[in-house]
């Protein structure tokens, strides 16, 4: 079942196309990733979702319902909206901070008490609930910002760069209450620039630039689409103790090699993609060195993960 669908969705800020034809579907409890540099586009998807921009043109979907002013109200009760920014909260302490949040959601009563409670429960933060807002450090506000939005129980959780300018200790909590949320059964969508975190997170990953979708899958499909746009092989690391430039020609004669370059002190050698047997290629390569007398001293299959997938996929190019 779909819970976010964009169709066609576009933004445009005079010349500027800042969205352009979006389609993008992500379904019930998946946690999808919306990767890109900054301009791409991720920032505007998630404010028309959240209710806050108006597209161009096109058309964005929460739980099968339009996104627009009309069903706004209805919208804004699915969705839990966590900004790149926290604002700023004078003389407010952290239950003063969810008490109003709650009350303009109509929770009342014990159960406002209980509900409250219960995201400081869950976000780590009961101790602080006393606290001053401005006076919490910046890891502990973005879990507020995170509790706020739970106060209503949302089906959909939308956070835009939630662990930026946050120190490693707490982008560790963040993303460990992210995983304890994703388990809970919500549909995350989450932009972040934390590439190694994302793929530790999300099970669904899409790519945007210069306001276009460009690729969109589970973390193996990506990373399979890099390798092919990388050449489609596999690529290795191949050290040897002294005659390096040798050992390089040698690998170059070698059936199934496509391409030996050095870098720095060590040979990448480039597999062809429709190259036989080229799951035991590593044992053969050491094999045919070692019988040529060179001494072998690192061999290691290049693995592609989420940031060089992200590099082989852009181009680099903002709006």
């Amino acid at each position: 079942m779909s819970m976010i669908q964009t169709i066609n969705l576009t933004k445009r800020y005079g010349e500027l196309m800042a969205l352009s034809n979006l389609n993008l579907t992500i379904e019930q409890g998946q946690c999808f990733g919306f990767i890109g540099p900054n301009g791409a586009g991720k920032t505007t998807t998630i404010k028309i979702l959240a209710t806050l921009l108006k597209p161009t043109w096109g058309e964005a979907r929460v739980d099968g319902l339009s996104v627009g002013p009309v069903n706004a109200r209805q919208v804004r009760s699915m969705i839990g909206y966590v900004p790149d920014f926290f604002g700023s909260y004078d003389d407010m302490v952290v239950k003063e901070y969810l008490s109003f949040f709650a009350a303009s959601y109509g929770i009342t009563g014990d159960h406002r008490k209980q509900v409250i409670g219960d995201v400081l429960d869950l976000t780590d933060l009961a101790y602080k609930a006393d606290a001053e807002v401005n006076s919490l450090s910046r890891g502990m506000q973005q879990r507020l910002s995170v509790a706020r939005v739970l106060l209503h129980d949302p089906k959909v959780l939308l956070l835009d760069e939630p662990a930026s300018g946050l120190d490693p200790r707490a982008r560790i909590e963040m993303r460990e209450l992210l995983k304890e949320l994703h388990l809970m059964g919500k549909t995350i969508l989450i932009s972040s620039h934390i590439l190694l975190e994302m793929a530790d997170l999300c099970n669904v990953v899409g790519i945007i630039e210069q306001g276009e979708l460009k690729f969109t899958g589970t973390m193996d499909e990506i990373i399979e689409r890099a390798r092919t746009m990388g050449g489609g092989g596999r690529v290795l690391t191949v050290a040897v103790a002294s005659k390096t430039a040798q050992a390089a020609a040698l690998l170059q004669q070698a059936p199934g090699i496509e391409k030996v370059e050095a870098v720095n002190s060590h040979l990448r050698v480039s597999l062809s993609p429709d190259a036989p047997n080229a799951h035991d290629a590593a044992p053969r390569i050491a094999s045919a060195l070692v019988q040529q007398g060179f001494a072998l001293t690192r061999l290691e299959e290049e693995q592609v993960n989420l940031e060089t997938a992200f590099m082989r996929l852009t181009k680099g190019l903002v709006q």
